[in-house]
């Protein structure tokens, strides 16, 4: 055998097999409460995101980027479904089981984004925190993912050597249903014992799934479901010593809790690289809703933060990266919500989507390629039921109407005011009448609650009579 002939067999053995199937792989990474200004690629005063912002600079920031609700379970049953929440019986979280056990869930007749790639053909795995439904029906590998590894409540303690002991000395004592927070981790469905700040595990995790689809003939699709920055705030000594001039003490494991993520993203771009998916994978990421300003979180220079129906409640720190796909070192100032997702993804995996299957979001790619705005006449909006009202901020264009505590209607240009400082209400009362009577026809597609977040919360509801839409979506309120 010649020399250029071993070279070249050699060569071929050691680099990365070459898929004959050159759709894109699809990785999309949400955190959880973290607020807009929590990044560095949107100007973090103090909080440094490297790897985050090279992905981001490398690809596309889009400035207005939205959720399609201020709390974390109907924010993502909204994305994994394309659907706004509040139309399957879906605007609360679902209950903790400190309230007894439930058989609630997104409901089974919606099929999610993961579903319709599975059926495309797509390797699917879902790493960190589910929060759609715990009982059979629901678990995740019914809902599309062939591979989950974390957990199915709405939150976790961070380091397993306290959750593990905490939970076992429950069970010891008799307590069979210990706090969703404690419980370990599984592995599709078998528990596994984490020895790893649990940040750290799923960023191992997203790096094995991606190692294993290397060895199939087939594009993959990776939801990274971060629970950080979500409390409890809980961060390792060392990376909160990435952060000496931060003083303020939540503030400074809020701002460790974040580097763990951006480090955990590091290596997962390692881990693609190094099986030459790099180039052909689309990474998006974003937030499931604004930042807790209580416990951290930082959404300046938008208004308010987790829960409210402002600017910083449901507008998110958001970007693309797809070398092979999408040029990048851009801004997209347009607003783009999370409900996109699904038929963009469905898009790229060239995937069928049942004809039955109802979408409130647009394949948004060829804008995002292109620059244009998908639609300057949609309506982006969320709803938030309080008790006895409901909080509603609805986006047209660059206007936006905000209502909360049942007050009259404010207006504001967001794209030139992020911070709705400045109420246009009496220039343009013609606007607010457009928008809100175009978010009242679309709250006619909205359903009773599935379920409530709290016994109270039911209790509520039936005793004010809610939701009141036509209190809500009038305007003839002062």
């Amino acid at each position: 055998m010649n020399l250029r002939l071993l070279l070249t067999l050699l060569v071929v053995a050691i680099s990365p097999a070459v898929r004959a199937d050159d759709r894109p792989n699809i990785i999309l990474i949400l955190t959880d409460d973290q607020g807009y200004a929590d990044v560095g690629f949107n100007d973090s005063p103090d909080i440094i995101t490297p790897e985050l912002d090279k992905l981001a600079h490398d690809g596309v920031i889009f400035t207005s980027g939205y959720v399609v609700h201020p709390f974390c379970g109907p924010s993502r049953m909204g994305m994994l479904s394309g659907r706004y929440p509040h139309e399957f019986g879906g605007p609360y979280n679902l209950p903790p089981n400190r309230y007894g056990p439930n058989d609630w869930g997104i409901p089974v007749s919606e099929k999610l984004m993961s579903s319709t790639l599975q059926d495309a053909g797509y390797y699917t795995g879902l790493i960190g925190k589910w929060h759609l439904g715990s009982t059979a029906p629901y678990h995740p590998n019914k809902r599309g993912f062939d591979d989950f590894y974390g957990f199915l409540g709405g939150g976790k303690e961070y380091f397993p050597d306290r959750f593990h002991a905490q939970y076992d000395l429950q069970i010891a004592n008799g307590n069979n249903n210990p706090w969703d927070y404690l419980h370990p981790l599984e592995h599709n469905g078998q528990e596994v014992r984490e020895t790893e700040y649990v940040t750290d595990g799923l960023s191992r995790e997203a790096c094995r799934f991606i190692r294993e689809a290397g060895d199939k003939d087939q594009p993959f699709f990776l939801f990274v479901s971060y629970n950080a920055p979500h409390t409890p705030l809980q961060a390792k000594e060392e990376d909160m010593a990435m952060f000496p001039d931060i003083t303020d003490e939540q503030r400074k494991i809020y701002a460790g809790m974040v580097y763990a993520v951006d480090r955990g993203v590091g290596e997962i771009v390692d881990t693609l690289k190094d099986q030459g998916e790099f180039e052909n994978t689309l990474i998006v990421f974003l937030s499931d809703n604004g930042g807790r300003t209580d416990k951290g979180g930082n959404n300046a220079p938008l208004r308010a933060g987790k829960g409210s129906t402002f600017e910083g409640g449901f507008r998110v720190p958001m970007f693309m990266h797809w070398p092979k796909g999408i040029e990048g070192g851009r801004t997209y100032r347009h607003p783009v919500t999370a409900l996109d997702f699904y038929p963009t993804f469905a898009g790229l995996a060239e995937a069928e989507i049942p004809s039955d299957k109802e979408l409130d979001g647009l394949d948004i790619m060829a804008s995002v390629q292109d620059g244009s705005s998908p639609s300057d006449t949609r309506i982006i909006y969320t709803v938030n039921h309080k008790a006895g009202y409901s909080d509603v901020g609805a986006r047209m264009g660059d206007f936006k109407v905000v209502r909360f505590n049942h007050r009259p209607w404010l207006l504001y240009n967001v794209a030139e005011d992020p911070g709705e400082n400045n109420n246009l209400r009496q220039r343009y009362p013609e606007k607010i009448k457009e928008i809100v009577g175009e978010m009242r026809e679309l709250a006619k597609q909205h359903t009773e609650p599935g379920w409530f977040h709290a016994p109270e919360a039911r209790e509520r509801w039936i005793k004010e009579d809610m939701p009141k839409y036509e209190k809500t979506f009038s305007t003839d309120l002062d």
